[in-house]
């Protein structure tokens, strides 16, 4: 992992989805009034023809990019994820999940880490809300290289998506050869003592922890799930089998998110506890990202913390 190297996962987005708009003609990329922020800019810059701006009017750009994907095209949305998932969830599920149309939610801004903007936009509740959704695939990135393959990967598959965005800088921790596949998760390190499954800004914590807890002679791994619908159930179980300790971290409530993810793949199929780390049910404060991390236990240090809690040490 490269902690010198940080990257938004919404400016790889924006790069990203330039680079695949070259690849297929078919693609269009809609935003509401937030094109710098969300990095659409890049697309547009680059096709003009092919990007549509509603203005502040999220609802309808949900509706806007339903009648492009009926007609053919591949409509990458964009704005932040508290009017994505939010002020239009009611557009999302009934006029792109419930057809199922071909529609790319990416959405940034997401968890506390979204910083100075404060409670109202700090997104703690979207991975809850699009993963009930039927037909929606659900995905959060963890870095640079990561988002890159989701951009081009979710082009490719039929349906409606949701990709998880971050504001806060990303250490880069894949490198441009990595292989990912939707559905399936990535395993950093074979620890025994116990299992750290993050998604998002939180994986590169869980790895800064690792790395710590091996000079303590405390030996975990890092499952880093970046697809929580369909979520890997049998990375997941192998994990709770092989290690016995099971802690999930999230930039998001921990009620519904990836922790409730998880509790449910093993409730059903391999009963364990698991410690689950993440917004305690509490709205966020304005405060820088990194600060929030800090201010709600979601950082390296809180997993040590917790690690050697579980562990006795």
């Amino acid at each position: 992992m490269d902690i010198n190297k940080k990257i938004p996962t919404r400016q790889s987005y924006g790069e990203a989805l330039a680079q695949i708009g070259e690849e297929n003609k078919k693609i269009v990329v809609l935003d509401a009034d937030l094109s710098k922020t969300t990095k659409t800019d890049i697309f547009a810059e680059k096709f003009p023809d092919r990007f549509f701006d509603v203005g502040i009017a999220e609802q309808n750009l949900m509706g806007v990019a339903a009648g492009m994907a009926s007609s053919g095209f591949i409509p990458f949305v964009s704005t932040f994820a508290v009017f994505a998932a939010g002020r239009a969830y009611d557009q999302v599920r009934n006029s792109i999940a419930y057809p199922k149309l071909n529609v790319k939610i990416c959405a940034t801004h997401c968890g506390v880490t979204a910083g100075e903007d404060g409670a109202t936009h700090q997104m703690i509740e979207d991975i809850s809300m699009m993963r009930t959704i039927p037909n929606m695939t659900v995905i959060s990135t963890s870095d640079d290289t990561q988002t890159r393959w989701a951009v081009k990967e979710i082009s490719k598959i039929d349906g409606p998506v949701y990709l998880r965005l971050c504001r806060l800088p990303s250490p880069i921790i894949y490198n441009e050869t990595e292989k990912f596949e939707i559905g399936k998760a990535k395993q950093i390190g074979d620890g025994k003592d116990a299992t750290v499954i993050a998604t998002g800004v939180t994986v590169a914590e869980a790895i800064k922890a690792k790395e710590e807890l091996k000079k303590q002679g405390i030996d975990i791994r890092v499952i880093d799930i970046h697809t929580i619908k369909p979520i890997d159930k049998e990375i997941i179980i192998k994990s709770a089998n092989e290690t016995n300790k099971i802690i999930t971290i999230e930039d998001h409530n921990i009620i519904g998110g990836l922790g409730s993810s998880v509790c449910e793949v093993l409730s059903e199929f391999y009963p364990k506890k698991v410690n689950r780390m993440g917004i305690n049910d509490t709205f966020g404060l304005s405060g820088k990202g990194e600060e929030l991390m800090k201010y709600f236990n979601i950082t390296a240090e809180d997993i040590i913390k917790n690690c050697q809690s579980l562990l006795e040490v």
